[in-house]
């Protein structure tokens, strides 16, 4: 039996948030001395709990059950935004550690349980750095281009934490399922009151940029028939994507235009230049394709009405499903241990879409307070942490039952 015990887990959290503390929050960026250290004790914490601990050149902490040919994985990352949340992330990785600590106190099996920190999820350098390269989805030309906003380089974050050796690989042969638990970001669960969210998936996403181009003139005296306005057509492009998303968007399909500026920007210029970015989100890759198509047959009708618009997608990243077993899995446990659940899919990404791939992988949330995430004001009720955790353990008991 896996009982976990809920002061452990809580105190080993809240140990955890002292890295890199801010006010009510965590800054503990990728690579940072803070990074390092959290790291470092939790490599400590592993091999108190009787892993075999290791820390591997991009900084992904992995604990090893020992004496075992097979096991459960469970674990995220540590890593956050500036000025971030303490939760996020850091959550499942506790998660992980507390399970695998019960799973040994409780008792041997055929299959254990492993742990893992994967290195800069938040994209610092390289999202989900860690992850990509433990299933070898990151290659050494990746990693020599990759560089932070302020423009240091990766290899020289590497190099200057002193990090060395091989980058920990997934073995299928041995981990036989990955597991991740989040806190959920948004406000679905604290409104349904359920105690735990299970995901069916991550949604894909699709991010362009829309560049506009027109002439610059004296806004006070060029007549507005004469114009050739490049911000115009991208604000009707704003008011098309408003409406005819509105129209064709299921009940998960987010979308955002985030970012809008015009070239020169003083108030008595006529724009010669503009530039948008929109991303939409959203579990169905069909739909996603029908929203581009919809965008793409906008801007080539504001190119027939005289404006010069094009775009480039930046980002593209295909709906990944969670594994429909696992998912029962956690019902299972849910409803075993009585709490309210819904399943839901992720719009947001995680390390687990990129396990996925190579191994059965599942995810729940628990609910963040007025879904706040991301920022310092970012949290989650107790007794919310703990039932989450319980609800994994459950379901890691369950799945090494039924592999043993």
């Amino acid at each position: 039996m896996i009982a976990i015990k809920p002061d452990r887990l809580l105190a080993d959290l809240r140990a955890l948030a002292k890295f890199g503390q801010y006010k009510t929050g965590v800054d503990r960026i990728a690579f940072s001395p803070q990074d390092i250290e959290a790291r470092q004790w939790l490599a400590l914490r592993y091999r108190e709990a009787g892993l075999e601990a290791s820390i591997d050149r991009f900084g992904t902490v992995y604990g090893a059950a020992p004496g075992v040919d097979k096991a459960i994985l469970i674990g995220s990352h540590t890593d956050t935004v500036p000025c971030g949340g303490w939760l996020d992330g850091a959550m499942g990785v506790i998660y992980g550690l507390e399970i695998a600590r019960a799973a040994r106190e409780g008792g041997g099996s055929a299959i254990g349980v492993d742990t893992v920190n994967f290195q800069d999820e938040e994209g610092t350098y390289l999202p989900c750095l860690g992850s990509r390269a433990m299933i070898g989805a990151v290659d050494e030309a990746a990693i020599a281009g990759a560089q932070s906003t302020d423009g240091r380089k990766l290899t020289d974050a590497i190099a200057g934490a002193g990090l060395t050796g091989e980058p920990r690989r997934l073995d299928p042969r041995r981990q036989v399922a990955f597991l991740e638990a989040h806190i959920e970001q948004g406000p679905r669960l604290e409104h349904s009151g359920n105690k735990v969210a299970i995901i069916t998936g991550i949604v894909g996403i699709r991010r362009l940029r829309v560049v506009s181009e027109g002439r610059a003139d004296h806004a006070g005296t060029t007549p507005m028939g004469m114009r050739n306005d490049a911000l115009t057509p991208l604000l009707r492009l704003g008011t098309f994507v408003a409406d005819r998303f509105t129209e064709l968007a299921s009940s998960d399909t987010v979308w955002n235009i985030g970012r809008i500026e015009a070239t020169p920007g003083a108030a008595n210029v006529v724009p010669s230049g503009a530039q948008l970015s929109l991303e939409f989100r959203d579990p169905d890759v069909d739909l996603l394709s029908q929203l581009e198509k919809a965008v793409a047959d906008e801007i080539a009708r504001l190119n027939v009405a005289g404006a010069r618009v094009t775009s480039e997608m930046t980002a593209r990243l295909a709906p990944t499903p969670m594994d429909g077993g696992i998912a029962d899995t956690f019902e299972r446990a849910a409803r075993d241990l009585k709490f309210g659940y819904e399943r839901m899919p992720s719009g947001a990404g995680h390390d687990a879409m990129f396990l996925a791939t190579k191994i059965p992988s599942g995810m729940i949330f628990v609910p963040s307070i007025g879904g706040r995430s991301h920022d310092i004001a970012e949290n989650t009720r107790d007794e919310d942490i703990v039932a989450g955790c319980q609800v994994m353990a459950r379901a890691a008991e369950l799945l090494v039952r039924g592999r043993a």
